[in-house]
């Protein structure tokens, strides 16, 4: 098989980004170019090909791999695991940087659509207080625990805590459910009444808690549970 320096110049993946722009690669190529090399077998498009298979042909399924899941590809490293990962990372703060950009938050949508690029292709489960003025403006996000698959620890001291600290009016909590499945747990039920004695204590309230799965939400406020 003919290295990708000796194909043709509009097949190789940096000369085609050149020639016709970066909207003419395929996924595969896309990842070729972060590969940067193939091995002795297969050229770096080779490879690509494979990785994408192993996600079945589904970036959301690829970005959720891991170090050890792409090493276990033929032909792929620890170096070019982190690249992979790295550019998955990137595109995901990008996605947040642009929730930021978001509206004052007005409805359990706003919430999910702040925090789903943060949370829905996690693995573990996290916990984040939204820290909103009177005018239900974006001060401070602050991510709160990181547990496993089922569950996360929270501090509910420290969130009456930044509170204070920045001066809050109104709170949001949000944490995911790897599980994709998004029905509250009794656990979730109990902690969301415990922080909402907690944000009273403060002179905040609690406007909304928000569980977020990969493709859905459930939104305690919308569904009279606050």
């Amino acid at each position: 098989m003919l290295p990708i320096k000796e194909w043709a110049q509009e097949d190789r993946p940096r000369e085609k980004f050149l020639l016709k722009g970066i909207g003419a690669l395929s996924n595969a190529e896309l990842i070729a170019i972060l590969l940067a090399t193939g091995s002795r077998e297969e050229s770096a498009v080779d490879i690509a090909k494979r990785i994408l298979h192993q996600a079945n042909n589904n970036l959301a399924e690829f970005s959720e791999f891991s170090i050890a899941d792409l090493k276990k590809i033929k032909g792929i490293g620890e170096a070019k695991a982190i690249t992979l990962l790295a550019a998955i990372e990137l595109g995901r703060r990008r996605n947040a940087a642009e929730a930021e950009q978001l509206p004052a938050i007005r409805a359990s949508k706003h919430i999910f659509d702040r925090m789903h690029p943060l949370l829905a292709d996690l693995k573990h489960e996290e916990f984040h207080v939204l820290y909103l003025n009177r005018a239900h403006q974006l001060i401070a996000s602050k991510r709160l625990s990181t547990g496993g698959t089922a569950g996360t620890i929270v501090d509910v001291k420290l969130i009456g805590k930044y509170a204070m600290e920045y001066l809050a009016s109104v709170l949001v909590l949000v944490h995911n459910h790897p599980s994709g499945a998004v029905q509250p747990s009794e656990e979730d039920k109990a902690i969301t009444q415990k922080i909402k004695q907690i944000a009273s204590f403060v002179d905040c309230t609690l406007i909304d808690h928000v569980i977020v799965a990969k493709n859905d939400y459930f939104s305690f406020a919308d569904e009279n549970m606050l």
